[in-house]
């Protein structure tokens, strides 16, 4: 009975509870909320901002799009004219919110079909307009080069939103590895290194040269008996002539223990006194052909330096093959 009851007694006051909140719901007042402020003009492109493109390096016109939409409850009543600009002024905003340093893309390098458009009476976008890149010839971006190309809407005659006014391209010229064959070695000389296995490893292994063979069972590998020296270990090569150095394959010594390249630099040299920074890139911890261009693009020079700042697990570091294109 006293159970009866007490179920009685919670039915009520949930129903009464349930009542009083119904009641305040239902004289909620909403604000002023006018259609026309949610109406305005953006990028599309903007949303998903930057616009991250790779281009391959050729004479073909190689293209990314750019518009304005209009968004709202409604379709526009008259013709929204909109103009295009290239807003320079938002890389160094770009940069430091990004924490990147990427220039403007120069000029030549691209060319805008268009700098105005329209959004037509019931309509909810412009045509599609395109940028036309260069990576070829002159004018054309540097390779490997990461640029900026900031698009804003510079007018309209609707109000625009501001977080979706500008759109970001973010663009490379990437050249495609297979045009890239590795030069030939019969000329090369290991010059200088930081240290080698000369007797640990047996009679035909563990030398610097051995990274020079053509054979991937052999290796270079660092000092380690008697001494371990940690890195960087750094292997200097001169190729006897002077050619356009693009980047350098790797392979990693055949077996599953530690010890393989991870972060690399390079440096490259016409003279064997003064060097240049060709850049720093990581590989990956596995026994593949690893090919990378030159982070910091292509370089003529007669020798070049390969500085391994870090190892896959160890102190000490090992190479199969080591070559050039």
């Amino acid at each position: 009975m006293l159970t009866s009851n007490i179920s009685k007694y919670i039915l009520f006051f949930g129903l009464a509870a349930s009542s009083l909140l119904y009641g305040c719901k239902d004289k909620v007042d909403l604000p002023n909320q006018p259609v026309d402020s949610y109406s305005k003009v953006y990028m599309p492109e903007a949303v998903n901002n930057p616009v991250v493109k790779t281009f391959k390096i050729t004479d073909s016109v190689q293209t990314a799009t750019y518009g304005a939409d209009f968004g709202g409850q409604d379709y526009p009543t008259t013709d929204i004219p909109i103009t295009f600009t290239v807003n320079s002024a938002m890389v160094d905003s770009f940069n430091v919110v990004n924490k990147t340093n990427y220039p403007l893309l120069p000029a030549a390098s691209y060319t805008l079909s268009n700098t105005s458009g329209t959004i037509l009476k019931g309509q909810l976008s412009t045509s599609p307009f395109s940028i036309s890149f260069k990576t070829k010839g002159d004018g054309a971006m540097d390779a490997l080069k990461t640029y900026l190309l900031p698009i804003s809407i510079a007018t309209s005659a609707a109000k625009v939103n501001p977080v979706l006014r500008t759109t970001f391209y973010q663009v490379k010229a990437q050249p495609d590895f297979n045009d890239y064959p590795n030069y030939d070695r019969t000329k090369w000389a290991v010059i200088g290194f930081s240290s080698q296995e000369a007797s640990g490893e047996g009679p035909n292994n563990g030398r610097a040269i051995f990274a020079l063979d053509g054979n991937i069972n052999t290796f270079w590998h660092s000092n380690w008996s008697g001494a371990a020296p940690g890195p960087p270990h750094f292997i200097i090569i001169d190729m006897g002539a002077v050619a356009t150095l693009h980047g350098l394959s790797f392979v990693g010594r055949q077996g599953d223990g530690a010890g393989k390249p991870n972060e690399v630099n390079v440096k490259v040299s016409l003279d064997n006194i003064t060097w240049v920074d060709a850049g720093t890139f990581n590989l990956l911890n596995n026994k593949d052909l690893q090919k990378q261009f030159l982070p910091g693009g292509f370089k003529d020079a007669r020798y070049f330096k390969v500085t391994i700042n870090s190892a896959y697990n160890a102190s000490y570091m090992q190479v199969a093959e080591l070559n050039a294109f």
